[in-house]
């Protein structure tokens, strides 16, 4: 009988080899320095605009329990079936990460009794969502989404005011859109629709892929939001839901668009327009692109409309609601397409502090901190040693000025300030550094330097 080999014994001393490097999760990414700029931009616009139309920050969690979107979103929903991210925790909730935040939203305003509050209660939020979906240009599997809410009133006003909100926050970021708008009644005129619907793609049935023949089948509206090109085609002879309306809904439509008009926002009539949610009535509508490139032009940066039904399908009494939401990485990806150069202003300085020896590194430390409670944007570099590696620093980041500090300024209790432009010196108290550069770069400001 053969004997087992025994193992080679391991060589003293070899090398362990390296662990392989962690990759990124698909369809996730690192928001780096050169993003912040845009981000921010946007943010402090959204802030600014959603404040000043009297809205009030809102954040909800990041877990919620699944049934809120089975209920609210709609089960036979693309985000329901194919995107959300949904697991059973140990203690058997069903939880699932937040895929939008309307929903959440309208769970918030029946769980702290906003209905008790004068009405409309208006909310905005800025959060990130996660949905299993496939990544695509400005689309990630998180992303973060400004959104506005308007909850209890049911005018027309407030629906106009969504799309102006959603659309004047772009323009100040420079992105020339236009509001593609329809509207898809009430539950009741729908339904007579979506017969109409149903009988007309029946006759293309040998037309249509399996995930559209279950949407014909569960959820006729649905078909209309297929991304399937062929549907695109079909759509052109498709029945259109603005000639089943209501006349309630009609008059509310109108009523929509001469605010609009009123506004000067640029929109378009979308018949087939109807949203991937199930909670939308009546107004609906998508911002998207004015661009030559037919790929850039038909992402839509964001969207919205109203949902009257939503807050009682989460347990709450009959809410009227309206709101919108816009993708920030795809807001975000315009604009830097239109201001590369944005992305640079997070590396700039006005001034940067440069030290020599122990001695000189203290003081520096605390007269950086003086400059930066002071407002002044400073750069420093404390851990280095070089002088000539700090002033490369110092150009790298655009500093006009430099604060340096040596062994002799700490003795004497000075510090020199130079023009970094024209090369030029001087030494000050230590004790006025602050108010000197204060002065500087406001003559600089003056002399647009």
């Amino acid at each position: 009988m053969p004997t087992a080999k025994k193992p080679l014994p391991k060589k003293e001393g070899a090398p362990k080899r390296a662990a392989a490097p962690l990759p990124i999760v698909r369809g996730m990414r690192d928001v780096l320095n050169p993003d912040w700029p845009y981000h921010d931009k946007l943010f402090d616009a959204a802030k600014r605009t959603a404040e000043d139309y009297g809205y009030e920050r809102i954040e909800t969690p990041v877990l919620e329990e699944t049934a809120l979107f089975v209920r609210g979103v709609g089960k036979i929903t693309d985000i329901v079936e194919k995107e959300m991210y949904s697991f059973e925790t140990a203690g058997g909730d069903k939880i699932t990460l937040r895929p939008e935040g309307t929903a959440p939203v309208a769970r918030a305003y029946i769980h702290h009794g906003m209905l008790n509050r004068p009405q409309p209660v208006k909310l905005w939020y800025w959060m990130p969502m996660f949905r299993h979906d496939r990544p695509q240009s400005g689309r990630y599997r998180q992303h973060t989404q400004f959104g506005c809410e308007c909850i209890g009133d049911d005018a027309a006003v407030l629906d106009a005011q969504q799309a102006f909100i959603a659309w004047n926050t772009l323009k100040q970021m420079g992105i020339d859109a236009s509001v593609h708008i329809n509207s898809i009644g009430t539950p009741e005129s729908r339904a007579n629709y979506k017969n109409a619907l149903v009988a007309y793609f029946r006759t293309k049935r040998h037309k249509l892929s399996e995930d559209d023949k279950k949407r014909l089948t569960k959820n006729p509206l649905r078909i209309l939001d297929s991304k399937d090109p062929s549907i695109e085609e079909l759509k052109a002879e498709a029945p259109q839901i603005v000639d089943w309306l209501d006349e309630e809904s009609k008059a509310h439509f109108m009523q929509v668009l001469e605010y609009l008009d009123e506004m000067g926002v640029p929109y378009q009539l979308d018949p087939y327009l109807v949203r991937g949610l199930d909670y939308y009535t009546k107004t609906v509508f998508e911002l998207l692109p004015v661009h030559d490139d037919p790929e850039i032009a038909k992402l839509a940066l964001g969207g919205g409309g109203r949902y009257d039904g939503l807050v009682e399908t989460l347990g709450g009494k009959p809410t009227p609601a309206c709101g919108f939401s816009i993708g920030v990485e795809r807001v975000v990806a315009r604009m830097r397409d239109l201001d590369p150069e944005l992305g640079n202003a997070a590396d700039h300085r006005d001034v940067f502090v440069a030290q020599l020896g122990d001695q000189g590194r203290k003081k520096a430390f605390a007269i950086f901190e003086e400059l930066r409670k002071s407002g002044i944007r400073a750069a420093e570099a404390l851990s280095k040693d070089a002088i000539k590696a700090q002033m490369e620093l110092a150009n790298k980041r655009g500093a006009t000025w430099a604060v340096i500090i040596g062994q002799k300024e700490v003795l004497d209790g000075t510090a020199i300030i130079r023009d970094m432009d024209a090369g030029t010196q001087e030494t000050v108290d230590e004790k006025k550094v602050v108010q000197e550069l204060l002065k500087k770069l406001k003559k600089g400001v003056e002399h647009g330097s």
